[in-house]
């Protein structure tokens, strides 16, 4: 799993914003779709919550910090986030919010030294 958050980071995170997919080089991913593809905030937050439970509270820290700045005045987040902070498609979406509160409940917890 460690290895798969290393990847993960090297390959799908911009910014520490998550991509859900390759949108360039080697391991490409044609959606088929056109327009351009924000990063999923919802991946984002997953990727707090398994950089947390894996220890790296630090870097699970600042990303989860860096989250907080692209919500929007009422604390919501929409489906994806564009390269200029713009948030894109389904707003508000649910599943980031599920995301948002997991993330928060498992950091919190481990910056407390609770483990669940």
């Amino acid at each position: 799993m460690l290895h798969t958050l290393d990847r993960t980071m090297e390959t799908l995170v911009s910014d520490s914003l998550v991509y859900r997919y390759q949108l360039h080089g080697e391991n490409f991913t044609d959606d088929g779709l056109s327009g351009g593809e924000g990063t999923f905030s919802m991946c984002t937050f997953w990727l707090v919550e398994a950089l947390a439970r894996a220890g790296r509270l630090e870097e699970a820290r600042f990303i989860f910090e860096k989250m907080m700045t692209y919500a929007n005045h009422l604390g919501l987040y929409s489906e994806e986030i564009s390269p200029t902070g713009q948030q894109l498609g389904n707003f508000p979406q649910a599943f980031t919010h599920l995301g948002l509160v997991s993330a928060a409940i498992n950091l919190n917890d481990r910056l407390d030294g609770v483990s669940r």
